[in-house]
């Protein structure tokens, strides 16, 4: 049983992923928690989210815009301590919490729409700060990011490509840290692996749709996500 909701739900998230550029471990880590330790899911997100980011670099490096490559810098430096912080939190502790930051992603992006103007340097370095922690604790830097993309007035596929390369990096980072903090076990890399070729097919398809959806549907589908995923993870600690 535990093996089959693992492999509907990476096939899910990573259709989610595809479609919309993120959801990936916000769907999948509160899920993968339950049967795994935090620590653990969290890993074997990271390990899957990189090896898809590798898969797409060309799009990131054509489309992205500026900031994502300041962010991306940022979030390798502030990985390790969200993970330290992890490593030392009670394990239900760490569920109820992740839970918490999947609801906070959903309410954030319920925030008036902005310009398309990119935001100044303070904004932008405390959102590449904070998504580095929530890489560690987490797998989840979505919840600053996604604001702070799909909240402005700029086209979808620059919001998509910039989401996809600060999460690559993101969970390059994660992987790194929980090497040299030497919590990453030989079969959470397995289950990974194991799991990555879902992870390609899941997001190919999620990548078709998102090419004959609206603007106006695809933020749509933005909101339902975040917000299916934060009740999803307050359901399953219940």
């Amino acid at each position: 049983m535990q093996i089959a909701v693992a492999v509907a739900a990476t096939l899910g998230a990573a259709f989610i992923r595809g479609l919309t550029g993120f959801g990936f471990g916000i769907l999948l880590v509160p899920i993968l928690a339950l049967a795994l330790t935090p620590v653990e899911a969290v890993l074997a997100i990271n390990i899957m989210a990189g090896l898809l980011a590798l898969t797409e670099i060309r799009m990131i490096l054509r489309e992205a815009e500026k900031s994502a490559f300041i962010m991306g810098a940022l979030v390798m430096v502030a990985t390790a301590p969200g993970l330290m912080l992890l490593n030392a939190t009670p394990q239900d502790l760490a569920r109820l919490l992740i839970a918490l930051i999947a609801l906070s992603a959903f309410f954030a992006i319920l925030l008036p729409k902005r310009s398309g103007a990119q935001p100044g340097p303070i904004t932008t370095g405390a959102v590449g700060l904070s998504a580095g922690v929530l890489t560690g604790f987490a797998a989840m830097p979505g919840p600053p990011v996604v604001p702070y993309y799909v909240g402005r007035d700029i086209p979808r596929t620059t919001a998509k490509a910039s989401m996809i390369g600060i999460f690559g990096i993101s969970a390059m980072a994660g992987v790194g840290s929980g090497t040299v903090l030497g919590v990453l076990e030989w079969r959470i890399v397995v289950l990974g692996l194991a799991l990555f070729p879902l992870v390609l097919l899941g997001n190919w398809v999620g990548s078709l749709a998102f090419g004959k959806v609206s603007d106006r549907v695809w933020r749509a589908c933005v909101g339902i996500v975040l917000g299916a995923a934060a009740i999803a993870a307050l359901v399953k600690l219940i």
